[in-house]
């Protein structure tokens, strides 16, 4: 397996037991009669992680069959390590403070939660769109 494809293995497997962990919170939101911002908040960083977290497995075993510079691999799964990690970072932190994290106003942490969704989409929109050129030059 290409060395960048086992650093996607590895990231990814943090990232996807970190999203399963932060279930945890997510139950005790509903547990205890936590407003249901809050609740939606726990519910997406404990199901959006584990997917990201999919995503970044999948991609790791295709990436060996592709044939594609090495420069190619590694935008491809350094944007989606990036990605996931920002999102690990804005999630939890959006359900911790009640900040969605949609405008870059927000107060205190607000800010970085708005960060780490930044940093979270764009990071996947470049690797989403690296992962498009490199099944392309793998026809």
């Amino acid at each position: 397996m290409h060395t960048a494809a086992r650093h996607l293995v590895l990231h990814g497997s943090i990232v996807l037991l970190f999203g399963l962990l932060l279930g945890g919170p997510y139950a005790n939101a509903i547990k205890r009669g936590a407003p249901p911002n809050i609740v939606n908040s726990w519910r997406v960083a404990h199901l959006s992680l584990p997917i990201g977290a999919t995503l970044m497995l999948a991609v790791a075993a295709l990436l060996p069959s592709m044939t594609v510079s090495t420069a190619l691999a590694w935008v491809i799964v350094i944007a989606f390590i990036v990605s996931a990690y920002g999102f690990c970072v804005s999630t939890p932190l959006a359900a911790l403070t009640g900040e969605r994290g949609l405008s870059s106003g927000g107060a205190g942490l607000g800010g970085l939660v708005y960060f780490g969704n930044w940093v979270g989409a764009v990071a996947s929109i470049v690797g989403a769109a690296a992962l498009v050129i490199a099944a392309f030059l793998s026809l």
